[in-house]
């Protein structure tokens, strides 16, 4: 049986949905900024002989309606589709801005399932003091040509797009207006969620969650960074786990697994990020049966 699209419309911000069917526990998934629910569709079926799968496109992407990016709006609009579509106590994955909401889904629910984090802790555009590895003068110079890059895509974002640009993308990621297509997200929530201080950092939160939960990080670059950027990743990289790993230390509930692939892991490793989604799930159904859950 197909996917089956369903639109959501009986609150302020209408969302967007695909279940894949499967059966057993329930998985949502959330995709990144600038992504939409078609991200899954490599994982998905990968994961329906176990569970039941529904992914959403978060507000501002894809399908779903237009809202400002405030977190607590967020999970209020995961919240919609669990009820909606009567899952009970799924398991949270999201890759991305998707894994950060995921964690904050993680403090709300503490007694839930559990989440998993696919790379999605830190933008590039975080403070200078989340790098390791790497001298304040050259930090200070790639950071430069960092932003220089997130600029120069903002403003791109702000124009109509080229025609044969737009013919290039999915139609869910385009918004058609009098004055010409456009990419979702909008230029101004682009530039909210780029600015917000837990977006550029939730590594902290960790320490608060109290559910199961994986935080899956990436090992390399995206391939064709533009100018030296690539050289600034690694810094990035390391300062996540420098940070990261301390916590879930002292944590059981908490676990690191490092994947061969870089941010965009969903696309590049669709059976690796199945196969650890799976793994969560067999773990914490092995949890409740040792402690009489």
């Amino acid at each position: 049986m197909p996917p089956q699209e369903v639109i959501i419309d009986d609150r302020p911000v209408h969302l967007a949905v695909r279940d894949h069917g499967g059966h057993g526990s329930p998985v949502l998934l959330l995709h990144g900024l600038g992504g939409t629910l078609l991200h899954w569709d490599a994982v998905a079926p990968l994961l329906t002989g176990a569970h039941r799968v529904v992914a959403m496109d978060l507000r501002g992407h894809g399908l779903s309606g237009d809202g400002p990016w405030e977190w607590e709006a967020v999970l209020d609009d995961v919240q919609a589709v669990i009820d909606h579509l009567d899952l009970d106590a799924p398991l949270i994955v999201g890759h991305s801005l998707g894994g950060m909401v995921a964690v904050r889904w993680a403090l709300r629910h503490p007694d839930g399932p559990g989440i998993v984090n696919l790379d999605g802790l830190r933008s590039a555009e975080t403070a200078p003091q989340h790098y390791a590895g790497i001298e304040h003068e050259e930090l200070t110079a790639l950071l430069a040509e960092l932003k220089a890059v997130f600029d120069a895509q903002a403003e791109a974002m702000a124009r109509p797009l080229p025609e044969a640009h737009a013919a290039m993308l999915p139609q869910r990621t385009l918004h058609h207006t009098d004055e010409g297509v456009y990419v979702r997200p909008d230029a101004a929530l682009a530039r909210q969620i780029r600015y917000d201080p837990y977006f550029q950092d939730s590594v902290a939160a960790v320490a608060g969650i109290r559910c199961p939960a994986l935080f899956v990080l990436a090992t390399e670059n995206l391939p064709g960074l533009p100018g030296r950027v690539g050289e600034l990743m690694p810094a990035l990289r390391a300062g996540i786990r420098r940070d990261l790993l301390p916590l879930t230390a002292e944590r059981p509930h908490l676990h690191v697994l490092e994947l061969a692939g870089s941010h965009n892991m969903v696309a590049e490793q669709p059976e690796q990020v199945a196969q650890a989604v799976l793994g969560v799930r067999t773990q914490t159904a092995a949890e409740a049966s040792r402690n009489g859950g």
